[in-house]
């Protein structure tokens, strides 16, 4: 969790040079979401968590993307590259929709979601609010949480000040850096120039302060967990056993087994919370079995 700290340093850079094409969807005056995507074919939709970018799936998606898909990797508004508007509506249901009207701008009817952490909350509620367009779910440590509000977030917020008066740049690196390792089962892949990638976007300490107050003070409009026996796209979790750090509550994991429809769950034993960084190949190998056992979705009309 103490890779939240990062958000405490944010300031909109772009996204690193060779990731892709980048797309800029204005959804909103000051609400910019950015999309970066590679390949062609089927749409795999990737959702970071709230300290990813499309860096972070760096390892995953040239894989999909030569095996004949497209992939596009959306960061939320208030993350990563996105911009950090200071009145926007940053409940997770919101973030769906945003989700799902990129999809649109990017002429993408249907996608299997892959979302990381927080992000499953978001691929979820996407796939209710939006069934004829999600054709599975993979989980990545992600269960049913209610709020983006975790505990981690709101250390962040506690800290802030104190961070920014005391040099919060060279503090937050460190704090990432310790978190990533922690939260690993082999904590090799954590370099320095890894943790400056994931960071690079988190400069402007008070635009990340105030978007990630907003998130955890923003009020869902209604429960996940209630919903979920709605889902009916099946949905994949893949827990990472090499860490107890990061990886969903054994409680969540068995109100996604109770709820949904479709359920299935692997754990993948030499990785922590970040699998498509330790794992990469376990991710792309659960992203086509999904594809594979997947039944395509029925347009409304259809039904």
């Amino acid at each position: 969790m103490l890779t939240l700290l990062a958000a405490l340093a944010v300031a909109l850079l772009g996204p690193r040079p060779g990731d892709g094409e980048v797309h800029r969807v204005v959804l909103a005056p000051g609400d910019t979401v950015v999309a970066t995507s590679e390949g062609m074919g089927m749409a795999i939709v990737f959702v970071p968590g709230l300290v990813g970018n499309s860096y972070g799936f760096r390892k995953v998606v040239p894989a999909l993307a030569d095996s004949g898909y497209r992939t596009v990797i959306v960061e939320p508004l208030g993350t990563g590259n996105s911009s950090h508007p200071r009145q926007a509506d940053y409940t997770l249901e919101a973030q769906a929709r945003r989700v799902a009207e990129t999809m649109n701008r990017l002429d993408i009817p249907d996608a299997y979601l892959v979302c990381h952490s927080v992000g499953a909350s978001i691929c979820l509620r996407l796939a209710l609010l939006e069934p004829d367009r999600v054709r599975g779910v993979l989980s990545i440590n992600g269960g049913p949480d209610e709020h983006a509000g975790t505990n981690g977030l709101r250390t962040a917020i506690r800290l802030a000040p104190l961070l920014k008066l005391f040099g919060a740049g060279r503090i937050i690196r460190g704090k990432v850096k310790g978190g990533m390792k922690k939260n690993s089962a082999d904590p090799a892949w954590v370099t320095d120039d890894v943790v400056a990638a994931y960071t690079e976007p988190f400069r402007n300490a008070d635009a990340a302060l105030r978007a990630f107050r907003a998130m955890s003070q923003a009020t869902e409009p209604d429960s996940l967990r209630p919903r979920l026996p709605d889902v009916a796209a099946p949905v994949r979790l893949l827990v990472g056993g090499g860490s107890a750090e990061g990886a969903p509550a054994p409680a969540g994991v068995a109100v996604l087994a109770a709820g949904l429809r479709q359920f299935t769950a692997d754990t993948i034993r030499n990785a922590g919370q970040y699998i498509h960084e330790e794992q990469p190949d376990s991710v792309v190998a659960a992203v086509q079995r999904l594809v594979r056992g997947a039944v395509p979705p029925v347009p409304a009309e259809g039904r």
